[in-house]
């Protein structure tokens, strides 16, 4: 017997429910999906001051192990390793940036002359490492100590060729100082979390570890 063929039927309400789908996740596709993306982008490290003690002039001895300061051994203060990752907002390794900290020494003194060259010759004060693929920064240097209307701090600034993409500082999780330090006081309870972070016991000193998000 011959078959008949199938007549189909149209349903206008579930048309109408089928366009409306279209609609509104059509711009999402054609853009590739932006709402997903900014759900996941990283909050900038938030930029802070580069106060009156960046190295006028920068230490022959300039690498990442600020303990080490030509043949001299800094024996003092509490030794840390501070670590992390340059990325930028969407989570990729700014490739090439270089990472700088300085701070003072266990006494409180920068190698500066605005702080009357009184550092410990023996502490490096300054460090600069250049990240790879991976984005990874680590240097070996002591847990930052507060001096006069300070709390603990180190300095961190990143570089990429010529550019300055961000000038910050880094504070020591639960120090009692920081509710009284007028620039960590100025930054917004999510700024604090981003460049506040545990000095934590490790296998030879402590661990700090601090990712760095910038607009690369």
């Amino acid at each position: 017997m011959p078959s008949h063929p199938r007549q189909l039927t149209f349903d206008p309400a579930a048309d109408r429910r089928l366009a409306t789908a279209a609609l509104v996740f059509a711009p999402a596709l054609l853009l590739g999906m932006p709402t997903a993306r900014a759900q996941g982008r990283r909050m900038l490290t938030p930029s802070q001051t580069e106060g009156p003690f960046y190295p006028l002039q920068l230490p022959a001895d300039r690498d990442h192990d600020l303990l080490a300061h030509g043949a001299a051994r800094y024996a003092r203060g509490t030794p840390v390793w501070l670590e992390g990752e340059v990325t930028d907002v969407e989570g990729r390794p700014v490739r090439g940036a270089d990472v700088e900290i300085w701070q003072c020494d266990a006494d409180g003194h920068y190698h500066h002359s605005g702080d009357g060259g009184r550092a410990d010759p023996d502490f490096q004060g300054f460090g600069r490492v250049r990240v790879g693929a991976d984005g990874r920064y680590r240097f070996r240097t002591i847990e930052p100590v507060p001096y006069t209307g300070r709390t603990p701090h180190i300095h961190l600034k990143v570089k990429l060729g010529s550019r300055e993409l961000l000038t910050t500082q880094v504070y020591v999780e639960g120090h009692p100082g920081n509710a009284r330090d007028f620039l960590w006081r100025r930054l917004s309870d999510a700024e604090r979390a981003a460049v506040t972070v545990p000095f934590t016991a490790g296998g030879d000193g402590r661990i700090a570890h601090l990712p760095v998000v910038v607009a690369a």
